[in-house]
């Protein structure tokens, strides 16, 4: 019965009104109704990558990876295969989601159940199922005729859900077709990652704006991403098969600004040995984005004025006005109501860009996407340095949580990719990295600290071996106990309420609910 409902429960899903991710979400809980695992994951696939759409079971950073087929043999199997594959529990090709796993993190062991099903739409595949099971023989009872059911299914809800989100972009924006708009989505927000509800504000406003031709300035924190928005903005608008063309205005000499901006022409001045086009003309029917437009100087503002209100161009020593079709977008991390105030930036400029404004918050505020990003990151130096998989522990993963990150996205690419490489040092090739507290650094934690010469050496204190949180205790066993203890904390304050004690130690009611059963609390 339980699997005959998982069936009915997605089937009828087919036909109602939810939104992506909950439909998702939804299909997860009726494979875990039919399939006795620990870990489920879908993904879709996109050209030669899978990328994942949810999860159940797995740690905040898996969502945060892309899983290239070359890189991972188990899930090019899967994609390759006509029917539910179903792993040896001794096989040698390596499981993406080893380490990933939320009831044993960190953990990189190859035994365990493992299978997939490839999900076809008309004979192509679209993406993947997968489920992980930390009990080797926990699918060896399982008929593959069940999950060949379930992935063909899901195959149809994912079929499903992506037409319902274009015809619900199409309905906002008249006149575009459902190819390019679901080519947009594919894109993951142009390279925005998170699921805060900061991001999907953010998201919601560069769907509202893109189309349009409005200025959009962009203010923000440094590294904050304001960049990766006003790509996100032209990659959606309907400009986008014109070139987005980029000025630092910060980095722009006082002396050459306008010939960069405008161009000149052959003999402007001393040096110009010929016409040169500047960034306008080369954006023309593209996109221009001004990055920090408030370290621009006055004069030059005047003329940028111009080139807004009417579209109007002027090389340098040339008497003819050239037009241009150009959509602006700004950005700064400055104070724009302050530096009007100071007198460092005009008025009419501000509001000739700030037509539609849109704040990009700082990292501080975005919750749980710092463990999506610090996936992402692994990924991306796992590729770069040429690495076997790459993850976080547990621990890790808390410190960077609790981190007030400064510096912002920037600075959490910054210490990612670091610690990537202070750890896959002595680590032979195609081995596992796992990045541990004191390799993120001095300011999380567990980082080694020099002694001073001639400082006195102090010894540790006796302790008898096997006392709990002492170093004779195994690893594994200090970290269960500390679990426990936070876990009956939490149920205490909570009296006894395992959704509240949930929430306060940050976890899913049902994640709780495993942890809990993994580690003999019920």
């Amino acid at each position: 019965m339980p699997r005959l409902d998982a069936f009915l429960s997605v089937a009828l899903d087919l036909t109602s009104s939810l939104a992506s991710e909950d439909r998702y979400r939804r299909l997860l809980a009726a494979v875990r109704r039919a399939v006795p695992a620990d870990a489920t994951c879908l993904l879709r696939l996109e050209g030669d990558v899978l990328v994942p759409l949810a999860a159940h079971g797995l740690a905040p950073d898996a969502l945060g990876r892309t899983y290239a087929l070359a890189d991972h043999p188990r899930l090019r199997v899967i994609c390759r295969a006509d029917e539910p594959v179903l792993f040896p529990p001794d096989s040698a090709l390596p499981d993406p989601f080893d380490g990933l796993v939320a009831e044993d993190p960190g953990a990189l062991e190859h035994i365990h159940a493992c299978m997939g099903c490839p999900l076809r739409v008309e004979d192509r595949v679209v993406g993947v199922l997968t489920a992980d099971a930390l009990d080797p023989h926990a699918f060896d009872d399982l008929d593959l005729r069940v999950l060949s059911a379930l992935g063909a299914l899901a195959g149809a809800a994912m079929r499903t859900t992506s037409l319902i989100d274009a015809l619900e972009e199409s309905s906002r924006h008249s006149g575009l077709v459902a190819r390019d708009l679901m080519r947009a989505a594919s894109q993951r927000g142009g390279g925005l990652i998170g699921t805060s509800a900061a991001m999907q504000r953010v998201r919601r406003e560069i769907g509202l704006v893109a189309r349009t031709d409005m200025p959009v300035l962009i203010t923000g924190e440094t590294g904050s991403g304001k960049e990766l928005v006003a790509r996100a903005i032209h990659t959606a608008s309907l400009r986008a098969d014109e070139p987005l063309i980029y000025v630092n205005c910060a980095a722009l000499p006082e002396s050459v600004a306008e010939s960069e901006l405008f161009g000149h022409v052959r003999g402007a001045f001393t040096g110009a040995e010929r016409d040169r086009p500047g960034k306008f003309e080369v954006a023309d029917r593209g996109t221009l984005l001004l990055d920090e437009v408030g370290e621009l100087p006055l004069a030059l503002q005047a003329k940028l004025l111009r080139a807004l209100q009417e579209g109007e161009i002027q090389r340098v020593g040339a008497d003819r006005v050239l037009h241009v079709d150009v959509r602006i977008i700004a950005a700064t991390n400055r104070d724009v109501d302050a530096e009007v105030a100071a007198g460092r930036m005009r008025a009419d400029l501000y509001h000739r860009l700030a037509v539609y404004p849109l704040h990009v918050p700082p990292l501080r505020e975005r919750g749980g996407d710092v463990a999506l990003l610090a996936g992402h990151f692994c990924d991306r130096s796992r590729a770069r340095l040429g690495l076997g998989p790459v993850r976080l522990d547990a621990a890790a993963r808390g410190r960077l949580g609790e981190y007030g990150w400064p510096g912002n996205v920037r600075e959490l690419e910054n210490v990612v990719s670091r610690a990537v490489l202070r750890a896959a040092a002595g680590v032979p090739r195609g081995g596992a990295v796992v990045l541990a507290p004191r390799d993120l650094g001095r300011d999380f934690g567990d980082a080694p600290v020099p002694q001073a010469a001639g400082a006195p050496v102090v010894a540790a204190p006796d302790v008898p071996a096997g006392t709990p949180g002492t170093p004779g205790t195994p690893l594994r066993q200090r970290v269960d106990d500390f679990k426990r203890r936070e876990i009956e904390r939490a149920l205490a304050a909570a009296g006894g309420n395992r959704a509240a004690a949930a929430r306060a130690l940050g976890l899913h009611r049902s994640n709780l609910h495993h942890l809990a059963r993994r580690l003999g609390m019920r």
